[in-house]
C-alpha cells in the first residue's frame, strides 16, 4: 500500500480572537523553518489553514491520524515553543492550540464518490427497458 493510500483527510476548526487576527496571519506568513520541517517529518501532508474575517479558523491536513500526527509533533521541542507563542492568539481554548482542534465530519468527497460510482454495481438498462415496454415489474 502506498503512503498516500494510508492518508486520511482531516478538517478541524478553531477560533482566533478577533483582536489577534492580523498577528496570527503575520506569524503564519513566516513560520519558522524548523517548525515546517517538524510538521513534514511528523507526517503532516497537504496542510492548510483558512481564516474567516471573524476569526473562524479551518484547518485541513492529510495524515494517518490526527491523534498520531499531534503525538509525533509533541516529540519536537520546536512544537512546544510554537504552541506557547501562538496560544494567546486563540479564543476559548484551555489547552495548547494543537490539542484544541475540533474535528469536523467529512460528509462528501467528490473523488470518493466518483470512484464508488465507477466501481459500484451497475443498473441493467435491459431490465429497465423491458419493464417499461411490457409494464412488468420484478
Amino acid at each position: 500500500m502506498s503512503e498516500t493510500a494510508t492518508r486520511r483527510r482531516i478538517c478541524f476548526q478553531q477560533q482566533i480572537h478577533p483582536d489577534h487576527i492580523e498577528e496570527y496571519k503575520r506569524r503564519h506568513a513566516a513560520v519558522w523553518p524548523e517548525m515546517l520541517e517538524a510538521l513534514r517529518d511528523a507526517g503532516w501532508h497537504n496542510y492548510s489553514l483558512f481564516l474567516r474575517p471573524d476569526g473562524l479558523l479551518i484547518g485541513y491536513v492529510e495524515t494517518d491520524s490526527l491523534d498520531a500526527a499531534t503525538a509525533r509533533m509533541a516529540a519536537y521541542e520546536v512544537n512546544a515553543r510554537w504552541q506557547a507563542e501562538m496560544a494567546d492568539l486563540f479564543d476559548g481554548i484551555e489547552a495548547p492550540p494543537d490539542e484544541s482542534f475540533v474535528p469536523l465530519e467529512e460528509v462528501f468527497n467528490l473523488e470518493d464518490q466518483l470512484e464508488a460510482a465507477a466501481n459500484g454495481p451497475q443498473i441493467s438498462t435491459d431490465k429497465i427497458s423491458t419493464e417499461q415496454t411490457t409494464g412488468e415489474q420484478a
